[in-house]
């Protein structure tokens, strides 16, 4: 027999790539050739002149037949039976000569358990297997490379090391999983490479690895092989304290950063920081103003710099924009070192219709469901993940714990929940289809939130997960238990609407829209709510914190003081967005650095001192933290006095050891002898004061010390004889009694 074992429509598949199994056909194989087992060596060598086995043990040289001519090539080795380790020899049409272990002769790396989870979507480390994954196998250095395509004819890997010709390293599909797999020998760290997926129809598609570690940078999109345990972290203590603190009785104060527009370098053609200069650069400025966490806007790869970044194309690699995976590492690492926590944002909502990433990945609708009326977000002209796919599910909450695990973080911001949660969401009747029930609750998306919750939970306590949530959906923090979502923390929207709708009114106006200041705190301790103002406020038109402040320019600083110190008065965490604590007059522009200039001037100068001291105050005073989502830690002593736009509550730590009195004069005007009620006698500390000279203020104030008079106001016994400066918060510490 000239082919034993050999079909021609075997041949034919593998000249054009159209084998669902190349494995089959080439590679060593025992075969029986007239009524005895034989050795057959296949290769598939496009644009080689002449091809040779060499057994390993012994260095004999068996010559190759080509047996087609775009490059197939042959060796029947009559007098074996048993098959053995070789090398293929092979002479390129150029001349070039290269000798080299052949792909086709590896075993899959991926075990029937391994595709067994996955295709149940519970192999939460499923990112170790799929994806490109330097490997020794046999004594042999090279990459692993899977991906799942159930659909697709044929997949290849291609790359600068097979010239990105897809007939070098076709990909066999393991069993019915949808999963192809190869073993590349050889290869190193850094090499670039695609997936080539020819598709039912013969299209070819050129795609980013979904799982890759590392891709180019833009506009070039392809993934890079890293090897991502290489870096070496030093933040043991840190995660040691993580896993056992309580965050909810924790400050959180956190700095939101688009890294790409914190700070550029304008001498240096305006590029942007590497991660390496934020660790030292953006790390001490968030220490130096009292921050505990810094909040990464996406920092996945996405194609477009003018974006806040979440149209996410390389879920698992952090952008190159910036640097390496590894150099990312560092910063995070450097963050916990010193004492800062790092949150980043995820995006499990939606991702963009880019040809080269997940969208339509195999030629079908695999990772986006196919109905329009489930899979695809009109506003944003983006896909929705199929949620109820068992592999997409498993690519996603994979994701999540990937971040955690290998890149140490602590916080997961989950973005756009909302859309997440309604099946009607931004969709007008007719444009939606309802659950199994009849409802418009997403019981796939539902069902993922909860998993992802919990998982997390169990495998990294300390770490946290917040949603973006703008609804009224029940439950979003409440234990999956007792039915609630699982998160850590909510970001409170209708608190960041209400207080920038009542700030931007002109004061003589603001009676009439006192109930914005007091509504939050009828449903404060419904969820375990974070007090974002956020970059969604700062965009679009929205304008910046500071130019929405009513009045000249002394009352838009007095007043954006005044929102700040409300902020970290009330009960939740806190969120402020990069370039806010020094009173910017732009909105955000992806183009440029945080206003930094501004500094030179007294008023931004002392604003963000007044942020400074809050953090500062906030983070010494337990009182401002400890009980934020318990009523108990809360007491209003007045919110009726409407005319004069002033409220005044107490914060009180945990046993109520400790109090602050908060009082707020919302007006430009002046309050002599203004009187509150207080719990005790004795005598009140002015712990600060927004309008104090220190930040630009006016410096009307108290003197320091306040003693409580035995004179009944707000159903107290005692009361306090206030100057209420203009524009203002002052924070009252109760003194403690010495023994």
């Amino acid at each position: 027999m000239k082919n034993p074992g050999l079909k021609k429509e075997d041949i034919r598949k593998i000249v054009q790539v159209d084998h669902h199994d190349p494995f089959a056909v080439l590679g060593m194989h025992q075969v029986p050739d007239d009524g005895r087992t034989v050795i057959v060596v296949r290769a598939f060598l496009p644009d080689t002149e002449s091809a040779s086995v060499i057994r390993e043990d012994t260095q004999k040289e068996y010559p190759m037949e080509r047996i087609a001519p775009e490059g197939l090539f042959q060796a029947v080795l009559q007098e074996d039976s048993e098959v053995f380790r070789y090398l293929l020899k092979k002479k390129y049409n150029d001349g070039h000569l290269e000798t080299c272990a052949d792909p086709y002769s590896f075993l899959p790396t991926l075990t029937d358990f391994d595709i067994y989870l996955f295709n149940a979507g519970d192999h939460h480390l499923i990112y170790e297997k799929l994806g490109a994954h330097k490997r020794t196998i046999e004594g042999i250095l090279g990459v692993q490379f899977a991906v799942w395509a159930p659909n697709a004819k044929s997949v290849s890997v291609v790359g600068d090391f097979n010239g990105w010709d897809y007939r070098r390293h076709a990909m066999r599909v393991l069993g019915s999983s949808g999963v192809w797999e190869i073993f590349i020998p050889g290869l190193k760290e850094g090499e670039l490479y695609k997936f080539k997926i020819k598709t039912r129809n013969g299209q070819l598609l050129d795609k980013t690895d979904p799982y890759a570690t590392e891709m180019e940078c833009r506009p070039r999109t392809a993934s890079r092989v890293n090897n991502l345990d290489r870096y070496q972290w030093n933040d043991a203590l840190w995660l040691a304290r993580r896993a056992k603190s309580d965050h909810m009785g924790e400050p959180i104060s956190v700095y939101e950063v688009h890294l790409g527009s914190w700070e550029r370098k304008p001498e240096e053609n305006n590029r942007w920081l590497t991660y390496r200069e934020a660790a030292l650069d953006l790390v001490e400025y968030v220490r130096e103003n009292g921050f505990t966490h810094i909040e990464f806007m996406p920092i996945m790869e996405h194609p477009l710099d003018a974006s806040w970044g979440y149209q996410v194309t390389g879920y698992f690699a952090p952008t190159s924009r910036f640097g390496s995976p590894q150099d990312f590492m560092y910063l995070v690492d450097y963050c916990h070192q010193n004492g800062i926590g790092v949150i980043l944002d995820w995006v499990p909502a939606h991702f963009p219709k880019d040809s080269q990433a997940l969208g339509e990945f195999d030629g079908t609708h695999l990772y986006e469901h196919g109905d329009p009326r489930k899979g695809e977000h009109q506003d944003w002209g983006t896909y929705i993940f199929n949620y109820g796919r068992n592999e997409v599910r498993n690519f996603l909450i994979s994701n999540a714990l990937f971040w955690i695990e290998r890149y140490h973080i602590d916080a997961l911001r989950i973005d756009a929940v909302a859309s997440m949660l309604y099946l009607d969401y931004s969709r007008k009747e007719g444009e939606w289809i309802p659950n199994q029930y009849g409802g418009r609750e997403n019981l796939e998306a539902l069902a993922l939130l909860r998993d992802m919750n919990k998982l997390i939970q169990k495998q990294f306590p300390g770490v946290l997960t917040i949603a973006e949530e703008s609804t009224a959906w029940p439950g979003v923090t409440k234990s999956i238990e007792l039915g609630g979502l699982g998160f850590s923390l909510k970001w409170n929207m209708g608190w960041m609407h209400d207080m920038l709708e009542y700030f931007s009114k002109n004061p003589v106006h603001r009676s009439y829209h006192h109930e914005k200041l007091t509504f939050v705190l009828l449903y404060a301790f419904t969820e375990r709510f974070m007090l974002p103002l956020s970059h969604d406020e700062v965009v679009h038109g929205k304008a910046s914190l500071l130019s929405k402040m009513p009045g000249d320019q002394w009352q838009k600083f007095a007043n954006l003081r005044a929102l700040y110190g409300l902020m970290f008065a009330f009960p939740g965490k806190k969120l402020l967005f990069m370039g806010s604590e020094i009173g910017q007059w732009h909105e955000w522009n992806h183009d440029s650095s945080v206003d930094w200039h501004l500094l030179q001037y007294e008023p931004h100068q002392k604003l963000q001192l007044w942020v400074k001291d809050l953090n500062e105050m906030y983070k010494r005073e337990g009182a401002l933290h400890e009980v934020d989502f318990a009523n108990y830690g809360f007491e209003w002593i007045d919110f009726h006095d409407v005319n004069d736009s002033v409220i005044a509550f107490i914060r009180k730590s945990a046993g109520g050891k400790e109090s602050i009195v908060v009082v707020c004069n919302f007006t430009p005007i002046l309050r002599l002898g203004y009187r509150i009620g207080v719990p005790e006698s004795g005598l009140y500390r002015e712990l600060i004061n927004s309008d104090s000279n220190h930040y630009w203020g006016s410096n009307k104030g108290n003197a320091g010390v306040i003693a409580a008079e035995l004179i009944p106001q707000h159903g107290r016994s005692f009361s306090l004889n206030l100057t209420l400066p203009p524009l203002s918060v002052i924070f009252l510490k109760h003194q403690q009694e010495q023994a």
